[in-house]
């Protein structure tokens, strides 16, 4: 989840505390070396000292502490338990309790003891799927393989270990295998669309332990003619060896610094889930996550074996209007300006990231391999690169007469560097004057799956909908609450409103939605409950506490320095904002917010903030209640709450049998269960949503950002959530307003016929 956030930078009274101890802490300066160990001493002593005094509540680093730093670890380095034997594990846990003084002594010999078996059992391993898939599988033996990897043993020998990797990339194969069997079978039968709603035995709730390496094609390309089950065959084992390789080439290039990031983040975040190391690339990318911009061409490159390939360009960048990059094409080579190009086939893609990004105005030159296999030199003029995805949008719908808007807001953006550049704040107030603009009788705020974000554009936006008065309270260790206020009192929207989350609406998402419920200023609707993260966190660049630069870079820390509560006083810690009115979620019964979490800062509250209710919503309560009752009418709904307990059940589920005919049997079943859940998805709510005239006037000219608004106007005509929020906002109208509507269409329609 994306956090709350401030930079430490700006809160110099703890800061000065910190340079001021640290001035004489350091008595070397290591080299910049690649894996040098003392460096990663530095890096170690310095992360546990910031955090021991920066954090809003350290944990005591004693043997408790140990003991969840090596499970962390452990279970990061191998999550799936294919590459550890039970003997590496018994060695490893005579440190169990060890880390704390290795931590405090700048001792390395467990992360190098673990790094250095964990490269060797990588390269033993790569020799099993390449062993395992060069010849057939035999399909009809009667055996199975359990997918709960955190609760099964690690395997006691190599043989042991094989056998599991063998029976892991069958599965693999045998899910594609049917998947292509089935796709032959409504071809020949002439079934046009054999598309279907699967839980297939790595969708649902395996993000831990997902089955390895699934192979995603299942297209029959070459030929209509009707292929032999042994040729199918033969392309899921060429397939799944794909996939494998690129795995394997993915892993190859991680380097000593990667995984002792790793170990790092093993530590830090014992602290609590939301402290986090940045190493110096992981750093730019979170800067770029948050300000939705960078410098560069605007492209996203992938990894394919050795070769850098162009995934997606970036509508408006650079490289998109030079209309010569296309997805696809394969950088062989980089040049700055008129010098001398570089290869970079089999190198790192951070290092190919970085040599082709670069300040705007300044030229890259970029040898690739077309599509069409051509080779070509294209030059590009580096510019600043706006993300899209990242940004506030809105649209349009009609009903009954009336005009409603909803904004979509993804994170709660700002760019720390600048304060002239755009923010979620500013974006929102934008985009809530064009709404006003066209005449909407109500405003739909969406912030499902919004992680969160700046904490300053949290009371910017809620200032939108309030005169005046406290947004959310702050309380730092040992200090007084501190309350953050809209201190303007202009109402930028002062009709009905309605705010949507989910579960995975966090931090940022939370605050609002609670200062919004808080003045019962709008309605909440959404899943039970949000995702329960009421911390604030600072990102501390650790580079300022090294004097001497030879130490290269160091990246950041984001720790939590404090803690965020409602102004009623309550924390959204733990329990999140409980929705006005709760609707049925598909994962409502899955295990996925901040009270799932082992060291999850515990929740409280203090006194509450002075505010006054918003009186100007008399219909309040009605519009609640209304909703409530047509939800618990609502078949739809009904069937979403069914679904969610039958995924629920399905997750549970772990065994999978690896005799065909048995595993067809079970899929069968699963998919004519699945039919009954597909009507969901296939759900249509015959609202028709549209750009706003300024989206209009630029899609003429950008055909890519057409296609996504398309596509998002399209998944709002299938959203239920939505269409009760909309009929929320019906409910919200002046008495009276949307009935005169509906006669007015009536009356309309009469004259026209």
């Amino acid at each position: 989840m994306n956090t709350v956030i401030q930079y430490m930078k700006r809160n110099y009274k703890l800061l000065l505390v910190i340079v001021a101890i640290c001035v004489g802490l350091w008595s070397f300066i290591p080299k910049a070396n690649e894996g040098d160990p003392e460096k990663d001493k530095l890096l170690l002593e310095l992360l546990t000292f910031v955090i021991e005094r920066g954090h809003y509540e350290p944990a005591a680093i004693d043997d408790k502490f140990s003991k969840g730093v090596y499970k962390d670890y452990i279970e990061a380095l191998d999550p799936s338990k294919r590459f550890f034997l039970q003997s590496d594990i018994n060695e490893f846990q005579q440190y169990e309790t060890q880390i704390d003084d290795q931590i405090k002594n700048k001792d390395l010999t467990f992360f190098d003891l673990t790094y250095n078996r964990l490269v060797k059992r990588i390269s033993e391993s790569k020799n099993f799927y390449k062993e395992i898939l060069d010849k057939p599988f035999d399909y009809s033996v009667q055996e199975e393989f359990n997918t709960d990897y955190e609760k099964l043993p690690f395997a006691q020998t190599t043989e042991e270990l094989r056998e599991k990797w063998r029976k892991q990339i069958k599965l693999s194969t045998l899910s594609s295998l049917t998947d292509r069997l089935k796709l032959q079978e409504d071809k020949k039968n002439g079934v046009v669309d054999s598309t279907k709603e699967k839980e297939s035995p790595e969708d649902i709730g395996k993000s831990k332990a997902a089955i390895a390496f699934t192979d995603k094609s299942t297209e029959n390309k070459d030929s209509d003619k009707p292929k032999t089950f042994e040729e199918l065959e033969k392309e899921t084992r060429e397939s799944s060896l794909k996939s494998l390789n690129e795995y394997y080439s993915f892993v190859e290039d991680l380097d000593r610094n990667d995984w002792f990031s790793v170990y790092i983040n093993a530590i830090a975040s014992r602290f609590d889930p939301h402290t986090n190391y940045f190493p110096p690339d992981e750093k730019e990318r979170f800067d770029v996550s948050m300000s939705g911009k960078l410098e560069g061409i605007g492209a996203r490159l992938q990894k394919k074996n050795d070769y850098t390939e162009i995934s997606e360009l970036i509508s408006g960048g650079p490289a998109w209007r030079g209309k010569e990059l296309e997805a696809g094409d394969i950088i062989m080579k980089v040049a700055q300006g008129n010098k001398e190009a570089v290869d970079v086939i089999g190198m790192h893609l951070d290092d190919v990231v970085k040599k082709i990004k670069g300040p705007k105005g300044t030229e890259v030159r970029l040898t690739v391999k077309k599509v069409d296999g051509t080779i070509k030199v294209i030059s590009i003029i580096r510019d600043i690169v706006e993300i899209e995805e990242t940004y506030a949008k809105s649209s349009i719908v009609n009903k009954n007469g009336l005009k409603y808007g909803i904004i979509y807001l993804p994170k709660f953006y700002i760019d720390f560097e600048n304060n002239d550049s755009r923010d979620a704040g500013k974006d929102m107030a934008i985009e809530v004057e064009r709404l006003k603009k066209e005449g909407v009788s109500g405003i739909i705020v969406d912030v499902r799956d919004d992680g969160g974000g700046s904490l300053k554009t949290v009371v910017d936006i809620a200032g939108l909908f309030i005169e005046q008065g406290p947004i959310v309270q702050i309380k730092s260790a040992g200090r007084k609450k501190e309350v953050l206020y809209d201190k303007d009192s202009r109402v930028q929207w002062d009709g009905p409103l309605v705010i949507m989350v989910n579960s995975f609406s966090a931090s940022a998402s939370e605050i609002l939605a609670a200062a919004i419920q808080d003045y019962r200023r709008g309605i909440i609707i959404g899943s039970k409950q949000t995702y329960g993260k009421g911390t604030v966190q600072n990102v501390i660049d650790l580079n300022q506490f090294v004097r001497n630069s030879a130490v290269g870079d160091l990246g950041a820390l984001k720790t939590t320095t404090q803690k965020f509560y409602r102004i009623n006083g309550g924390s959204t810690q733990l329990e999140g904002v409980s929705s006005d009115v709760a609707m049925p979620d598909r994962y409502a019964y899955l295990k996925m917010g901040e009270r799932d979490i082992d060291n999850a800062m515990p929740w409280d509250k203090i006194d509450p903030a002075e505010y006054k209710f918003w009186d100007k919503q008399n219909n309040f309560d009605k519009a609640i209640d209304n909703s409530k009752k047509r939800i618990a009418m609502n078949e739809k709904f009904k069937l979403i709450e069914e679904n969610a307990k039958w995924i629920d059940e399905r997750n549970k589920e772990n065994i999978y049998s690896l005799n065909i005919d048995k595993f067809k049997a079970d899929q069968n079943a699963v998919e004519q269960k699945a039919k009954k859940y597909k009507a969901i998805s296939n759900y249509q709510n015959k609202l028709k949503f549209s750009s706003l005239p300024n989206e209009i006037e630029a899609m003429k000219t950008d055909i890519t950002l057409k296609e996504k608004r398309e596509r998002w106007h399209e998944s709002l005509s299938k959203d239920i959530y939505v269409e009760e929020a909309i009929n929320i906002l019906d409910d919200l109208q002046p008495k009276g307003i949307v009935k005169k509507n509906v006669s007015a269409i009536k009356k309309d329609k009469l004259v026209k016929s």
